[in-house]
C-alpha cells in the first residue's frame, strides 16, 4: 500500500509554524508523504494543492482564534470542490471548540498540548481510512 500523503498548511493571517513543522517531520519519520504549503495560505490554496498531491489528509495549524470560522470555509471549499480528502485542525482550540468542529465535519481536532505520537496516530490512521475507501 503506498504511504499516507498529507497536505499541511497555515490558513489565516496567523504566522508561528514552528508547531505544524514539527508535526511535519513526526509524519516525514512515520512513513508518510507530506506536502506543507506554509503561512497564510487560502481554503482554495490549501484543497487545491490537496488535490493535485492526491492527498489522503489535509492538517491545518490555527492559533490565532478564528479556527471555528477558518474551518467552516475549509469545509466549504472542500464540499465545492469535491475533494474527498480528511480534514485535521490543530492549535489552540477550546474543549467546547473542538465538539463543535466535529459536529461541523471536521474529521480529527488536536488541541495544543496533543501528543506527538497521538497526532500522528490520528493522521495516519484517517490516511489509511481514505486509502481504502
Amino acid at each position: 500500500m503506498s504511504p499516507t500523503r498529507v497536505v499541511l498548511a497555515k490558513p489565516g493571517l496567523d504566522g508561528h509554524d514552528r508547531g505544524i513543522k514539527v508535526v511535519a517531520m513526526a509524519l516525514r519519520d512515520a512513513g508518510a508523504e507530506v506536502v506543507y504549503l506554509g503561512i497564510r495560505r487560502t481554503p482554495e490554496e490549501i484543497w487545491r494543492a490537496a488535490l493535485d498531491e492526491d492527498a489522503d489528509v489535509v492538517g491545518v495549524s490555527v492559533l490565532s482564534g478564528a479556527h471555528v470560522e477558518l474551518a467552516r470555509e475549509l469545509l466549504a471549499e472542500r464540499a465545492r470542490i469535491g475533494a474527498g480528502a480528511a480534514l485535521v485542525v490543530g492549535g489552540t482550540i477550546p474543549a467546547e471548540d473542538a465538539v463543535a468542529l466535529r459536529a461541523m465535519g471536521v474529521d480529527a481536532v488536536h488541541p495544543v498540548g496533543a501528543s506527538l505520537p497521538d497526532v500522528v496516530e490520528s493522521v495516519l490512521s484517517l490516511g489509511s481510512k481514505e486509502r481504502t475507501a
